[in-house]
């Protein structure tokens, strides 16, 4: 496991480096829930992304979600041609030690290491979202536009209907 986890800081070095049109909002507390994130910002829960780790046949993986709207393994499976038991939610630790984040304060880039990196369909057809921010009393304010770019990630329906 890393010694340290990154910080909102870090984020804010990606965000200079790679010049990404996103804003860190520090909050007033923690925000455990995407409820309660949604409420302190005053937007809507489909406007609180998720940056969720899995490993797919032992490889990570990034998917991002919008509000309360949850994974469908069986999609997951079927988008990345593997059984849906090679399919399974990186523990805290193993999203850590992949990301360099804790969980609740991860964000949509910026990790360790690249990662291959799908976005719900429903996350797209936003103006404006807000993702992890790096520490667990922050969140980060972006377009769809831009973490598309920034990610270069996949467009796809992984969400439970």
């Amino acid at each position: 496991m890393p010694s340290d986890p990154m910080t909102s800081a870090d984020l804010q070095q990606s965000i200079d480096a790679r010049h990404i049109e996103a804003t860190i909002i520090p909050l007033g507390g923690h925000t455990s829930t995407v409820s309660d994130a949604a409420r302190e910002l005053g937007v809507d829960t489909d406007q609180i992304i998720k940056s969720l780790v899995f490993m797919a046949a032992d490889k990570p993986l990034l998917v991002i979600n919008n509000g309360t709207a949850r994974v469908n393994p069986k999609k997951l499976a079927k988008i990345l041609g593997v059984g849906r038991k090679k399919v399974k939610f990186a523990d805290a630790d193993k999203a850590l030690t992949i990301t360099g984040y804790v969980v609740g304060s991860m964000p949509p880039f910026g990790h360790r290491q690249k990662l291959r990196t799908l976005v719900d369909r429903a996350v797209i057809r936003l103006d404006r979202i807000f993702g992890g921010g790096g520490d667990i009393n922050a969140m980060m304010r972006l377009t769809p536009t831009e973490l598309l770019r920034v990610t270069e990630a996949e467009i796809v329906d992984v969400s439970e209907s």
